[in-house]
């Protein structure tokens, strides 16, 4: 499957979540959508290990990515949200110190399905935090401190959900006697394709954290986070289900 059909279908499955108020249901289609991303990753891999002439296109690429104006605040949640999701896909983040940008490594179709999850989760999770700083319910705790705990309790909500269903589409290969041995064997030349090429190509100097000890710790707005993370939906992106706009560069 191209990569522009492998985003059609995500796309397919998203409408679903959005057209159903069935909690359960809007689950079931979003770990179809990532397990879709993660079986059609595995055949482009194991196609790319038998053919004989590789491509510049089949190679692991880098891709700058806008995440907000720097100096906005939260923007390390906003950060934490797409490298969860990357880290779901097969794609390595670094991150400006600003956390305005972040550098992603990576095949061009796991890298296009980090960008599709991550643009409609991240509306996603500015919705869900507004609701939730509106309601009240943070007090006292000051807004800025519930906002940055509820995000990143969705952040990581959401990363666990979709790793397990990366998970659950990569047991179903294995448990493919007919697909298993070289699907092995290709998922491991590509890791070392791509570690090979994060190590020429990234310039990253110490580790990223997505939380600062100054930041504050809210019990409560975690709690809330995650109960969002778990109701999260896929869907409501404008980019997926015509056209799709390019990848910032």
């Amino acid at each position: 499957m191209t990569d522009d059909k492998m985003l059609a279908r995500i796309a397919a499955l998203l409408r679903q979540a959005e057209g159903t108020d069935n909690s359960h249901e809007a689950d079931a289609f979003m770990a179809a959508a990532q397990r879709l991303a993660t079986a059609t990753s595995i055949d482009l891999a194991v196609a790319r290990s038998h053919s004989a002439k590789r491509e510049a296109a089949q190679a692991p690429t880098q891709r700058t990515v806008t995440i907000g104006e720097p100096g906005t605040k939260g923007l390390r949640t906003y950060v934490q949200l797409f490298a969860v999701i990357a880290a779901a896909n097969d794609v390595r983040c670094d991150v400006a110190s600003n956390s305005a940008l972040v550098y992603a490594y990576g095949f061009t179709e796991d890298i296009d399905t980090t960008h599709a999850l991550y643009a409609s989760l991240v509306v996603q999770m500015v919705r869900a935090s507004d609701a939730y700083i509106a309601s009240g319910a943070h007090r006292p705790t000051p807004t800025i401190t519930a906002r940055l705990n509820f995000q990143l309790a969705f952040g990581a909500r959401v990363g666990q959900r979709l790793a397990e269903a990366r998970d659950e589409a990569q047991r179903e290969v294995a448990n493919d006697s007919q697909r298993a041995a070289g699907t092995a064997v290709a998922l491991r030349d590509k890791e070392i394709e791509l570690q090979d090429h994060y190590r020429t190509a990234s310039q990253a100097r110490g580790t990223w954290r997505a939380t600062r000890a100054s930041a504050g710790y809210s019990s409560a707005a975690r709690r809330a986070g995650d109960r969002a993370g778990r109701r999260a939906r896929l869907g409501n992106s404008p980019e997926l289900p015509g056209a799709r706009r390019p990848l910032d560069r």
